[in-house]
């Protein structure tokens, strides 16, 4: 008799998929981009009496809603206020659909564009029906509060994912919250380098202290062992691009599929990091995955990949050396201490292919963060300080009435925890790195209080000035060939974009909103720590007016833009940059400061 054929497993259906976490998804997001557009001057809505706003699309389509506007220029869209004349839903697809001729999109841009914010809200959908009160928010840990924070805050597809499948998605997105195993391989050296900080220099040191039983994993290599490098892979990486792309070393033998180490790994915000749950004091595995999300391909790049431990020395270096730094500031730098490089034969000869096809595969150990704490002391990503609970509370709301402080001295403590060392780094070092809501993190103590500063992601996120500073000037040759210098306005930029823009704009307004701390008092206490660290120092005067933080104006950078209007969908041989268009007000300018409204937002919070 003829076999039976197996039966086939049910089709998936994510179980956020409900009417009533849809329209609520859909509706948060419509505000978000209506108010992200209108940032980045997409749309130019026409404000009326009360604070209303009328936006007229083609067709005579209109959408009106009360907006208040912020710092830098922002906007702040109630979701409750919205209403639009064709589309009672009030889908944010069907704005792009009605928009797309005044937004000036492509077809291909359009097409892609809707199933990357269709892929976000069903991730939105997911956490709205899941969501813990802001207390419970309050008492989850550093690894388990990654898994509900809601995404980039300035993005609006900021979990398009290109490349997952609802399943893939379900299975290893952050929001998922499942912690699961990861397989290793082993790489021949004639593919693969190796590079590890000083005390690190071999990868025997590194898997000594990262694996079980590192004989047992290479068991399978046989006589051979001591010719390959080993490595985790993601599972869904080694299956969409590893086996199709280098199908002809793993027919030679030269990458060779290895078990799982037996760790617990849970995947981070940028989803191709991952904490190990099970041994917390192991490193943050960071593995490349070819899929698109937020603006670029989350591979690693070949080059930066390999002279990551040397980037880390030297910034590990500056802090050693420097008493302020190390030992009042007491920042905490997760080096990336170890990396295993591939490189694609192929691709690598061809540098006008596109830059996914050049950060394929490999693998950077990271310090994990708990060893680096004193005791009692927590850590939270500055993300997580933007998340509300179901209940609509605030995180920091909650955080700052646990801490008996009042709303202004808490966010001074803010201030004074994350300010210092990044100015520091600026002004004395000519060093910036990228501290938004992800690389920053913030060290409370038992009563959450903000109390020190941690980053993280130097080799990808680190900027130096082009000026000839001293400082610089003994930089390692490795590290100075691969860091990238900017000019001393753009080295600012990467304070305001991504700390001030990227992330206190939208803290600023739900302080005022849920506590009552007026946003111009916010900004006022910012400038204030700035003084504060320019009269400690005042030997770096020169160097405060190089990297001027109080300039009047500031260019206004673009993350939708760049999707948009810029790069699109489309390939290309160098990884994209934020789009400029104009310029906005500096917040901590005086002349903007003074004429700042100082009434509080009419606005409820827009939380669940």
């Amino acid at each position: 008799m003829p076999q039976q054929p197996a039966a086939e497993p049910p089709l998936y259906l994510p179980p956020q998929l409900t009417p009533e976490h849809w329209q609520r998804a859909r509706r948060a997001m419509l505000a978000k981009m209506l108010a992200e557009f209108a940032y980045e001057e997409l749309v130019t809505p026409v404000a009326g009496a009360d604070g209303g706003h009328l936006l007229t699309l083609p067709g005579a389509v209109t959408y009106r809603f009360t907006a208040r506007r912020g710092a830098y220029g922002s906007w702040q869209v109630d979701p409750a206020s919205l209403h639009c004349s064709h589309d009672p839903d009030l889908d944010p697809l069907r704005f792009v659909q009605f928009a797309r001729h005044e937004l000036g999109l492509g077809g291909d841009t359009t097409g892609h564009l809707v199933r990357e914010l269709t892929a976000t809200l069903l991730a939105d959908a997911h956490q709205l029906a899941t969501a813990p009160t802001a207390a419970e928010l309050a008492d989850l840990g550093h690894t388990e509060l990654e898994g509900r924070q809601g995404g980039h805050p300035w993005i609006v597809p900021n979990k398009g994912r290109l490349g997952f499948s609802a399943a893939d998605a379900a299975r290893w997105a952050p929001e998922a919250r499942t912690p699961r195993p990861l397989p290793w391989i082993a790489v021949h050296k004639r593919l693969a380098t190796y590079r590890g900080v000083p005390g690190l220099e071999s990868p025997e040191q590194l898997y000594r202290t990262e694996l079980d039983d590192p004989a047992g994993l290479r068991a399978a290599l046989g006589d051979a062992a001591d010719d390959y490098l080993l490595l985790p892979v993601h599972p869904w990486q080694w299956d969409e691009t590893v086996v199709p792309l280098f199908a002809p070393w793993i027919a030679a033998g030269e990458i060779v599929p290895l078990p799982s180490d037996g760790d617990l790994r849970l995947p981070q915000q940028s989803i191709r990091s991952f904490f190990n749950v099970s041994r917390p004091e192991r490193c943050t595995v960071k593995l490349p995955l070819a899929i698109l999300n937020t603006l670029v391909w989350r591979g690693l790049p070949t080059e930066r990949t390999l002279v990551a431990p040397a980037v880390t020395g030297w910034i590990h270096g500056l802090r050693d050396g420097d008493a302020f730094l190390r030992d009042e500031c007491r920042v905490i730098l997760l080096g990336e201490i170890a990396s295993v490089t591939v490189d694609h034969p192929v691709y690598r000869e061809l540098p006008e292919a596109p830059y996914q096809y050049k950060e394929l595969l490999g693998a950077i150990w990271r310090e994990p963060l708990g060893p680096f704490l004193d005791p009692g002391e927590r850590a939270r990503t500055l993300a997580a300080l933007l998340q509300c609970g179901r209940d609509g509370r605030a995180l920091t709301a909650e955080l700052i009435a646990r801490s008996g402080l009042g709303p202004r001295e808490w966010v001074g403590r803010l201030f004074g925890a994350m300010l210092p060392p990044l100015l520091h780094f600026l002004y004395r070092y000519g060093t910036v790195f990228s501290p938004h809501g992800e690389n920053a993190i913030v060290v409370f103590d038992a009563d959450d209080v903000p109390v020190r500063l941690a980053v993280k992601d130097f080799v990808d996120d680190v900027n130096l000035s082009d000026q000839d500073l001293p400082e610089l000037r003994g930089i390692p040759a490795e590290v100075a060939g691969v860091l990238l210098r900017d000019r001393p306005d753009f080295l600012c930029q990467f304070l305001h974009s991504g700390l001030f823009i990227g992330v206190y704009r939208y803290l600023a307004p739900l302080l005022d909103q849920q506590l009552g701390l007026p946003e111009a008092e916010f900004w006022a206490l910012l400038r204030e720590e700035i003084l504060r660290y320019q009269a400690r120092f005042p030997e770096l005067r020169e160097r405060f007016e190089l990297f001027d933080l109080f300039r009047p104006a500031i260019d206004r950078l673009c993350l939708n833009r760049n999707r948009l209007l810029l790069d699109g969908y489309r390939d290309r041989p160098e990884r994209p940059h934020a789009a400029v268009h104009g310029q906005v007000p500096n917040a901590l300018h005086p002349g903007v400061l003074a004429a700042m409204p100082e009434q509080r937002s009419r606005i409820v919070s827009a939380a669940p």
